[in-house]
């Protein structure tokens, strides 16, 4: 077995509950503002968010909500959306986080999947929450500054087994098939918090732009858990709007700004960026997608900040891989070396074999940071985590003599929206739903701005007439934006494997030859 380990020194985690552990310093910041609501300048100091947290989490208690309970988070970024999650971590409890864009029927399955009892949303979406909670176990849906709900402060935290007790379920189609629960223990959490800290160094003197979404795991723990820990200003949007983006940037004096591939690329190219003063910013990280060395740099030159990249996987808590921030570690086009307490290999994806340095093949991850499993799937999980503990990531890297890797392509179906995931095969079941639809396939098409965006590929049943446009509205009706079919081409068969599988390389083979 050839692995490679971090070039950094393993980093001590302790054996403790996620939420005493982000907020042991709570008391020490005071007035100091935590949280911030972008449009509104609304603040949580770092005092009241505890003293919230603690409050949601007993009033959670008198409802009888207990250790191992799931709490679905259906809202988008706000200062309370922190003091929800971790009111829940602190009560024993389970958060699953809701994509606030999901429609009734998305949001439902989740609902359905993961069991929640209590559901958490924001007033205009609270007909659609309601209606997506009926017939679910979901007892009470409550409204974020209506009816959230409050008591004495709980002083302690629910004991909990560190190891083996889930604090978030969010979830991601991994590396392939329909959305799963991820199973992120405390653990887990705290683990890649710690591994995180030890290369960005967050501080109280830091200002954090939270636009990526705290319901993915990204912004959950890169930009809210881990700017919490170090005691940064964390101002949140509820979503992206370039020109509110930059204002927040200038006027709140962000020091970084953790993004994804088509916020960087607005950033380097869009002319309103000139418009603002951004010399507060020392740091752009992207993840997400990986981001090319030239638009790295293009980025790293018009901000006049450092700009940097990293890798993780939901399943990964998230954060595996990242370019330290020291002088003169900048690698364009990279994502860096592992964490500490991280080991990888590169296997050939075909025979199994582990590949040395320059050699291309899928990367496994083993650390402490990997998930406990998917929720009620254990063979998805066997899918994806070996026997060994390896998390078979789906992506093809590459690593150099020096440690650092880069993702070169993937092997895995998965289609990365603007950082979103999209599985092929919802969009190939929705399609094939459709009476006058015979058989589907979706792949990713390359996108300056969306990084990918879908393709469908359509069989017409017999004696019936659909149209490219036809069948991109019937999609657009049934799911969520990024979910989207972007482009679609009627054809007369699907090309499968003999064992029935959709042998979409063969088509996506076919677009790069069409494109030259």
């Amino acid at each position: 077995m050839s692995t490679f380990t971090s070039p950094h020194p393993d980093v001590e985690i302790p054996d403790v509950a996620l939420t005493p552990h982000v907020l042991a310093r709570a008391a020490e910041l005071g007035d100091k503002p935590a949280l911030v609501d972008g449009p509104s300048g609304r603040t949580l100091s770092y005092t009241q968010l505890e003293e919230e947290i603690r409050r949601f989490a007993g009033g959670l208690k008198d409802l009888g909500f207990s250790k191992g309970d799931i709490l679905a988070l259906y809202s988008p970024n706000l200062p309370e959306y922190a003091v929800v999650w971790h009111g829940t971590a602190l009560a024993g409890g389970i958060t699953t986080t809701v994509n606030p864009v999901y429609n009734t029927e998305e949001l439902k399955h989740q609902l359905e999947d993961s069991g929640a009892r209590f559901l958490v949303t924001i007033e205009p979406a609270a007909e659609r929450a309601r209606e997506a909670a009926e017939g679910t176990k979901v007892e009470q849906v409550f409204v974020i500054g209506e009816d959230l709900p409050r008591s004495e402060p709980l002083a302690e935290q629910v004991e909990v087994d560190p190891h083996k007790d889930l604090a978030a379920l969010p979830y991601s189609s991994g590396t392939t098939g329909l959305p799963k629960g991820v199973m992120l223990t405390h653990h887990n959490l705290v683990a890649n918090l710690e591994q995180t800290q030890a290369l960005f160094k967050i501080t109280d003197d830091d200002a954090l732009i939270a636009v990526l979404p705290f319901f993915h795991i990204y912004g959950m723990q890169v930009i809210m858990n881990l700017g919490l820990i170090g005691g940064a200003k964390i101002v949140t949007m509820p979503r992206f709007d370039l020109e509110q983006f930059l204002t927040l940037i200038q006027d709140e004096k962000v020091t970084r700004s953790y993004i994804v591939p088509p916020i960087a690329l607005g950033l380097a190219k869009h002319p309103l960026v000139d418009s603002f003063d951004l010399s507060s910013l020392k740091l752009a990280f992207s993840g997400a997608a990986p981001l090319g060395g030239d638009l790295e740099e293009a980025l790293a030159k018009r901000l006049g900040c450092r700009v940097s990249q990293g890798y993780g996987m939901t399943e990964s808590s998230p954060v595996t891989h990242a370019i330290p921030l020291t002088e003169g570690s900048e690698r364009p086009g990279t994502i860096g070396p592992a964490l500490p307490n991280t080991e990888c290999r590169i296997v050939d994806a075909d025979g199994g074999e582990d590949l040395g340095t320059d050699a291309r093949g899928e990367l496994w991850i083993k650390g402490p940071q990997v998930m406990a499993g998917y929720w009620d799937n254990d063979e998805a999980k066997k899918e994806t985590v070996d026997d060994e503990g390896w998390l078979h990531t789906g992506d093809i890297a590459i690593v150099d003599e020096d440690g650092y890797f880069s993702i070169v392509d993937r092997v895995k179906e998965l289609i990365k929206f603007k950082g979103f995931q999209v599985a092929p095969a919802e969009l190939e079941a929705l399609l094939v739903s459709h009476e006058d639809i015979a058989d589907a396939a979706v792949i990713p098409l390359p996108d300056e701005e969306a990084g990918e965006i879908p393709k469908a590929f359509v069989v017409a049943a017999p004696g019936k007439d659909v149209t490219p446009d036809s069948v991109m509205e019937f999609v657009k009706s049934r799911v969520s934006t990024y979910k989207q079919v972007r482009q679609c081409e009627i054809v007369d068969e699907i090309p499968k494997s003999p064992s029935g599988k959709i042998l979409r390389r063969v088509l996506k083979e076919r677009e790069r030859a069409a494109a030259g």
